[in-house]
């Protein structure tokens, strides 16, 4: 589903990572700014970290060719974050995709925070409520100070992203006993997937990543679908009664060819950027260089696996 000139105006999408790591290390969680390509301002797809990833990805040079508002009260990571970020996806309201959310939030500017009904409600009900943070949303434990403004996704239907030119759909997933959520975010004819936490349906006991490829598969086959990001929490060593919800890349490696038999056709090249990895607190290889090895060395279908790290840009 388009709106009215979006096949002409169709144009991939600038993915910057502010936030890698699914869990333990603060500052560097997930949060993954979504920009049209060429585009000033995009959305933050999850809110792990903000500040600290704004900063380390202008140090990088992400943003040295963004137009930014000439303000001369505001810091350069005061205009980045005010200016570029236009609203909030959450897909689930876990702390690792939540908390830059909550430490930006006194100082943000009035903007969307986009979600499912059922992670809406932990963020009213659990997060800014007066206990645990001020509410400075627009509903929920009085007084509602309004500075954020809550938008109820619902399942399948298209909602435009206010202050940019991406429209959005979301689609529920599976993450053990939590909803968490699937974006796939629309540039015109172009789309981009992105995945919350998800574990795979045969653990899950459901079938909500199943209906996501049968979902996505038309896009594939008119190549339309520029990329995906999903995560891969752990790696093959880790027992499956010990995913609590998520991915290796051996179901990783599954999932996939799910979708690309769904899809029925070659899916070699097509890139996708293993998210959430935990950082492993033991010596030796580190969690990124192992799930990438064990994602490879899998590979029979020839995805082009690019891992998630702080300050990356990237084009789909």
């Amino acid at each position: 589903m388009l709106f009215p000139g979006e096949l002409a105006r169709a144009k991939g999408f600038d993915v910057t990572v502010l936030g890698a790591h699914g869990g333990l290390e603060d500052g560097n969680l997930s949060a993954y700014l979504v920009r049209e390509q060429g585009a000033d301002v995009g959305v933050l797809l999850d809110a792990g970290t903000v500040m600290n990833g704004i900063e380390k990805a202008d140090a990088a040079h992400d943003f040295d060719h963004l137009a930014l508002p000439d303000d001369p009260k505001s810091s350069r990571t005061g205009l980045l974050i005010h200016h570029v970020i236009q609203g909030y996806l959450l897909s689930h309201a876990h702390l690792d995709h939540v908390a830059g959310l909550l430490a930006v939030s006194p100082d943000d500017r009035g903007k969307p925070i986009y979600a499912l009904p059922s992670v809406l409600s932990v963020m009213q009900d659990d997060l800014f409520n007066h206990r645990v943070w001020p509410n400075l949303a627009d509903r929920g434990a009085k007084p509602a100070l309004g500075l954020y403004h809550y938008h109820d996704l619902l399942p399948e239907r298209i909602v435009p992203l206010s202050g940019t030119e991406l429209s959005v759909i979301a689609y529920p997933l599976s993450h053990g006993a939590v909803e968490s959520t699937a974006f796939l975010l629309r540039s015109g004819s172009d789309a981009l997937l992105y995945l919350g936490d998800t574990g795979p349906d045969a653990l899950e006991k459901g079938d909500r990543l199943a209906a996501l490829w049968k979902a996505v598969a038309p896009l594939i086959r008119a190549h339309q679908l520029r990329g995906l990001i999903i995560e891969c929490s752990y790696d093959n060593s880790r027992p499956d009664s010990q995913l609590y919800g998520h991915l290796t890349p051996a179901w990783l490696l599954h999932e996939l060819a799910a979708l690309k038999a769904e899809a029925g056709m070659s899916m070699k090249g097509f890139p996708v950027l293993v998210a959430h990895i935990k950082p492993l607190l033991t010596s030796g290889t580190s969690a990124e260089d192992l799930i990438a090895a064990q994602l490879q060395a899998g590979n029979v279908e020839g995805f082009r696996f690019l891992i998630a790290r702080q300050g990356l840009a990237v084009s789909f």
